[in-house]
C-alpha cells in the first residue's frame, strides 16, 4: 500500500494542527486550560503540523527543476517541514522541562529555530509568487494562501522573540508570545482553509 497525500489531506491536517495551537494560546482559554493543558494542545498540534509538513514536502516534488537547480517550492516545503520537527522538540520539552537552562536549550531555542524555518519557507513562497509576477491576484487561492501563510510565519517569529527567557525565568514579553502564537495559528488555519472550501482549485505557482 502506497501513501499518496493530496493537497486536501495536507490542508486538513494543517487546519487541525493550527486549531490546536490556537486553542492553547487563545486569550483567556489558555489560562482556563492551565499550563499543562495548553502545552499538551501545542504538543499534539505540532505532530499534526509535522504530518502536514511531510505531505507538503512529498507534494512539492520534484526537488530538481528543469534547469538543474533546487526548486524554490520544494526548498520552502523542506524548510517548513524542518520547522515542524523543531516544534515537536520544543512542545515536547515544554511538557517535561522544569529547569531554566533546559527550557532555554530545549524549549525556546528549537521554538525560535522552528519559527525561523517557517519564515524562510514563507519568504520563499512569496518570492515564487513575485518572481512569477503574481503581484495581486485576489481571485487566486494560491495567492491568498501564500500571503496569509507568510503573515502567520511573521506572527510566529514575533512570538519567538517575545518568548525569550530572562535570567529570572520569565519571558520578556508574554503578550507578544501569546498573541503571536494565536494570530500565527489563525493565519495558518486560514491559509489551509482556502484550499478545502468550495470547488477544488488548481495549484498555480511553480519554480
Amino acid at each position: 500500500m502506497v501513501f499518496r497525500p493530496t493537497l486536501r489531506m495536507q490542508s486538513w491536517t494543517f487546519i487541525i494542527g493550527s486549531s490546536l495551537f490556537a486553542l492553547g494560546s487563545a486569550p483567556g482559554l489558555g489560562k482556563w486550560l492551565g499550563t499543562t493543558g495548553a502545552n499538551t494542545s501545542f504538543f499534539i498540534g505540532a505532530w499534526f503540523f509535522t504530518a502536514a509538513g511531510f505531505m507538503q514536502l512529498l507534494l512539492s516534488e520534484p526537488r530538481i527543476g528543469p534547469r538543474g537547480g533546487v526548486r524554490a517550492v520544494w526548498l520552502a516545503a523542506a524548510a517548513q517541514s524542518f520547522g515542524t520537527v523543531l516544534f515537536n522538540v520544543s512542545t515536547g520539552a515544554a511538557l517535561h522541562t522544569r529547569q531554566l537552562s533546559a527550557e532555554r536549550d530545549f524549549v525556546w531555542a528549537p521554538n525560535a529555530e522552528g519559527s525561523l524555518a517557517f519564515l524562510i519557507s514563507g519568504g520563499l513562497l512569496c518570492f515564487v509568487l513575485l518572481r512569477n509576477k503574481h503581484y495581486f491576484e485576489p481571485r487566486s487561492r494560491d495567492w491568498w494562501s501564500t500571503w496569509i501563510n507568510a503573515a502567520g510565519c511573521v506572527a510566529f517569529g514575533i512570538s519567538a522573540v517575545g518568548s525569550v527567557l530572562t535570567t529570572s525565568g520569565n519571558v520578556i514579553n508574554p503578550s507578544w508570545a501569546d498573541t503571536g502564537t494565536f494570530v500565527g495559528a489563525l493565519c495558518f488555519l486560514a491559509a489551509s482553509a482556502v484550499w478545502v472550501v468550495g470547488r477544488q482549485p488548481t495549484v498555480g505557482n511553480d519554480a
